[in-house]
């Protein structure tokens, strides 16, 4: 399997980079879809787009370095070479919704209605970035048996896929994969129910895909550790502790207050 999608000259595109774009598109298309519903401006989430996702995979990045700091320290010209892989959704998140944060303060809109919007296609371009992975025959899990992987019933070309240095690897970027495409479809209902409030699509994604990475880790072997501790599964604790907290507040009061989908509580943007 080769990691090169084309090349043109000298200038290589991989399929890395052409997975996480698409992720980036397909996600933010879905999270405009939903903002225009609530009379937010097309142009201002591509304006948090412009900003966000730069940061975001700056942060990744910074994170995944840090995290193999011993090897990097060395290699100090491979930082940026993001193509070959080495970002750390956390790192992103972590970013990312800092800078969600400052912008919805700037332009007095409520945060949790932001999450609640941008989440739902997050965890879409989630399930589509890591086939990213699947191309750099990164991110696997254990050794297991060829019988194993046809057990699954799995397309030819993930087997090969999974086929690296002589032996056979649980296809973690799939199982992943899958499990955040079935998050985005019980997202995409959650919210469309009538007593949803505000934040709590954003707290039933952080249960969600703190539970689905947590397992995924568990069955990987790149994982970035503190100590003796794997930093994905303490952080995705954390997500899940954070999560349920969030939803059970949220959830206090009449089942007919702050609800996501009241057209009155809809805020105008002024952008």
């Amino acid at each position: 399997m080769t990691s090169v999608a084309f090349q043109i000259g000298n200038f290589k595109i991989y399929w890395y980079s052409i997975c996480i774009l698409l992720a980036v598109i397909i996600g933010g298309y879905v999270a405009i879809k939903e903002a225009k519903k609530y009379r937010i401006p097309e142009e201002f989430m591509i304006n948090l787009f412009f900003y966000m996702i730069p940061f975001a995979y700056i942060g990744a990045r910074l994170y995944y370095v840090a995290f193999n700091w011993e090897y990097y320290s060395n290699h100090t010209n491979e930082i940026i070479q993001i193509w070959k892989g080495g970002l750390a959704i956390h790192g992103g998140l972590i970013v990312g919704l800092i800078w969600l944060i400052i912008y919805s303060k700037k332009y007095k809109i409520k945060t949790f209605r932001l999450t609640d919007i941008v989440c739902v296609g997050l965890i879409l371009a989630q399930a589509i970035g890591r086939w990213g992975n699947f191309f750099n025959q990164e991110a696997h899990g254990s050794e297991v048996t060829l019988e194993f992987l046809k057990s699954l019933h799995l397309p030819q070309f993930i087997i090969d896929g999974m086929h690296i240095d002589g032996a056979y690897f649980h296809p973690t970027f799939l199982y992943e994969s899958l499990a955040c495409l079935i998050g985005f479809i019980i997202l995409l209902i959650f919210r469309r129910r009538r007593y949803t409030k505000i934040g709590q699509t954003t707290s039933l994604y952080l249960i969600l895909y703190g539970v689905i990475r947590f397992f995924m880790e568990g069955l990987r072997t790149d994982s970035l550790m503190l100590g003796n501790f794997k930093m994905a599964q303490i952080v995705s604790i954390l997500m899940v502790i954070i999560g349920i907290i969030m939803y059970i507040v949220l959830n206090k009061g009449s089942k007919l207050e702050n609800r996501y989908n009241d057209g009155e509580l809809v805020e105008d943007v002024n952008f």
